[in-house]
């Protein structure tokens, strides 16, 4: 500290020259040199710039952390004892307390907006690995469906007015405004390295960031909504008879439908929004203070196209269109009155058939992962950190549940058909989740081959065969016969190591969208079929499976991301 002068030079108070010792370890890049941590009281005696920035950032991480930590707690606290003791502590106070938490989250995200992004030298680097495509695309897909599903709580809020709290009017619309405005922020600045109020910013990022894992905790403790809708429903026809009636069941009217079914429907959305929300803000704390170096900026980002696949495609759509028949049959017998055993058989049967076929292609992947000689990527990167970290904690929800479901067959009777079936299904998922994510991960961690692209691609993408001309039909046949010889010669001429990792990823990404569509919308074999719920109790079970579906609906959506990764870098 005596020899700086804090004008950016070196110099002791009687002119003496520094030691050499010192001139080492403040030497840093002419980029870089102008841009400091503002002072913290646990770094400000640091005598190295670079120590004094890892401190501080070491800090800053250490404050945010512990601030979210205490509001998640804070927030369980009251949720917890909404399920516990709903008498002392009403869902009103939980929603109360998330409007606070929410308010806060918009202050803060309009000041970033309006003042921290927009200071100079606020934004010098940007993470190019951070917020891809399809992770902003479904912040906003999620996003809209949250919205017309606060859109349809408040309509039936308001058709019930007499019975219903003006809480649960105020706050739908409080959400609608929070996803609406976190929605565009994440869109704008989701590849942001701030360089300015870094410890004010990570606070903002966690604060975020715990409101949102709250309102997916509130999301998930609350998905029961519909079932007791319709169980109201039922009672009311048992009672039609009589002359009982409740004051608080939605009238017979056609808007009132529209909005119980729109809310059942549109009700898992919020789960998963709230998820990718959270992957996403987590990576923007992690990138607050980063400078990245220019070398280490990728020259050619490869983009996606749909190229070098045949077979991937065809099996993977024909297991889609079977899901779909399966699903639609499902939700057709077992949301009767009286389900039967073969829809479970169905059901079942179809997973026991997918599974080992994802399996077997997660497994080519890993051996010609292995067998390619390609360079891993070493560099730092908080994205793909993340992902990983998401792949292994995601798949825990279907893994746990697999586990819990093995032990109550194997118990009980394991020679039944429906048991059997199930207890090779458990089996199954599990090997598929663990080979999947070996196949992800790996691939990851690979470098794109970029510059094998522009030598295997055909000279005849290059010409002008798509300009536009007025064609008649049979120019427009040879146009498209022009445009499948192109595909064809461009497939011949990828290695069939790429090739193959092309098919498989392309496969996988919709397997894994059909595998997120059924469990989305309503097909909850585990808990419908009553086999494990009778053995571990109704309490126990629902808990289980509350806590890993969701998990479970989270980890196939992260997985088309990672897969489609895997494709774009193979």
């Amino acid at each position: 500290s005596s020899f700086w002068n804090g004008k950016g030079k070196l110099q002791s108070k009687e002119g003496r020259s520094p030691p050499k010792w010192l001139l080492q370890q403040t030497s840093a890049p002419a980029d870089t040199s102008k841009i400091h941590y503002e002072k913290f009281w646990l770094y400000r005696h640091c005598s190295s710039v670079q120590q004094r920035d890892r401190q501080a950032q070491k800090a800053g991480q250490l404050f945010s952390g512990l601030l979210a930590m205490n509001v998640v707690f804070l927030g369980s606290a009251f949720i917890s004892s909404v399920i516990f003791n709903h008498v002392a502590i009403t869902l009103a106070d939980v929603w109360i307390l998330l409007s606070i938490l929410k308010v806060l989250c918009l202050s803060w995200i309009i000041y970033y907006l309006l003042g921290t992004s927009r200071q100079p030298h606020a934004v010098l680097y940007r993470d190019s690995h951070a917020g891809p495509i399809w992770i902003r695309g479904s912040v906003l897909l999620f996003g809209s469906f949250s919205i017309l599903l606060n859109v349809f709580h408040i309509g039936y809020s308001a058709v019930l007015i007499q019975c219903k709290s003006r809480v649960e009017i105020v706050f739908p619309s409080i959400e609608i405004l929070f996803i609406c405005t976190q929605a565009f922020f994440l869109w704008r600045h989701s590849k942001d390295c701030i360089q300015v109020q870094h410890n004010f910013t990570r606070c903002g990022l966690m604060l975020t960031i715990a409101t949102n894992l709250l309102l997916w905790l509130l999301a998930v403790t609350n998905d029961t909504i519909h079932m007791e809708i319709e169980s109201q429903l039922r009672m009311v026809e048992q009672r039609f008879a009589g002359n009982e009636t409740t004051s608080c069941t939605c009238p017979n009217t056609t808007i009132c439908k529209v909005f119980q079914k729109g809310y059942i429907l549109l009700y898992p959305f919020n789960t998963e929004y709230c998820l990718v929300c959270c992957s996403v803000l987590y990576v923007m704390w992690k990138n607050v203070g980063r400078r990245i170096s220019h070398h280490h900026v990728p020259h050619i980002k490869p983009k996606f196209k749909l190229q070098g696949v045949v077979f991937g495609p065809l099996l993977g759509a024909a297991a889609v269109i079977i899901g779909i028949c399966v699903f639609m049959m499902y939700q057709i017998q077992a949301t009767g009155s009286a389900a039967n055993r073969q829809v479970f058989v169905m059901y079942y049967s179809y997973y026991i058939v997918l599974l080992p076929l994802m399996s077997v292609g997660a497994v080519i992947g890993t051996i010609i992962h292995a067998l390619e000689k390609r360079e891993l990527d070493t560099l730092k990167n908080p994205t793909r950190s993340l992902d990983v970290i998401l792949l292994m904690g995601a798949a825990l929800g279907q893994i746990g549940m697999s586990y819990f479901s093995i032990v109550a067959l194997v118990a009980t009777d394991p020679r039944d058909l429906l048991n059997s079936l199930i207890l090779s299904y458990s089996v199954l998922l599990i090997f598929q989740n663990i080979t999947q994510n070996v196949f992800i991960i790996d691939g990851l961690h690979r470098q794109p081959a970029v510059h094998a692209v522009a030598s295997e691609l055909p000279e005849e993408q290059n010409h002008e065969a798509y300009d536009q001309r007025r064609v008649s039909i049979l120019e427009l046949g040879q146009e498209i016969r022009k445009a499948s010889l192109s595909y064809i010669h461009s497939y011949s001429h990828l290695s069939w190591k790429r090739r193959a990792l092309r098919e498989i990823s392309f496969f996988l990404v919709l397997c894994n969208i059909i595998l997120w569509i059924m469990p989305t919308f309503g097909a909850h074999p585990v808990f419908e079929n009553g086999l494990e719920k009778s053995f571990y109790g109704y309490s126990t079970w629902f808990a289980i499976v509350n806590f890993g579906l969701p998990l479970g609906v989270f980890y196939r959506m992260h997985s088309v991301g990672g897969l489609l990764e895997v494709y774009i870098t193979a």
